[in-house]
């Protein structure tokens, strides 16, 4: 497996360095960057066109919904993931129309975040199990 260069986004350092160590205990992943707004986001995806992004929704400067639209047009072969803590299954569902491929809570990411990223670099879509949603081409991974 080729290296998959990772970009995190949330506007908590002490998040990005907890999913940075929890990414790390994987040799093919690499954090190639982190950024603290939306708008950072957009910049820092168009500049390194990461395989993956860790995005939050609650962000300042722009949310997350608009940075993953704006991600998607500029980076078309970034990934995204949504790791947040809102666990609205509306937002969720509206976070995944957005084109990204995966929804996860933070609550679960000590036991998900792994399989959540592997399941969307394999091109399926995943979603928290504490959601307890499924929809065509959704389900929780493990």
């Amino acid at each position: 497996m080729a290296v998959v260069r990772i970009l995190i986004v949330d506007d908590f350092a002490s998040w990005r360095r907890c999913a940075a160590g929890l990414l790390q205990q994987d040799p093919d992943l690499q954090i190639i960057c982190q950024a603290a707004d939306g708008l950072e986001a957009v910049e820092r995806s168009a500049a390194l066109q990461p395989d993956l992004v860790l995005l939050d929704i609650g962000l300042p400067n722009l949310d997350g919904l608009e940075a993953a639209r704006q991600i998607g047009k500029i980076s078309p072969g970034s990934k995204i993931l949504f790791v947040t803590e809102n666990c609205c299954q509306a937002l969720a569902r509206a976070a995944l129309g957005t084109g990204a491929f995966g929804y996860l809570l933070k609550s679960d990411a000590a036991t998900e975040l792994l399989p959540a990223v592997r399941a969307v670099l394999a091109g399926r879509r995943f979603v928290s199990r504490t959601l307890g949603f499924a929809a065509p081409g959704i389900s929780g991974e493990t």
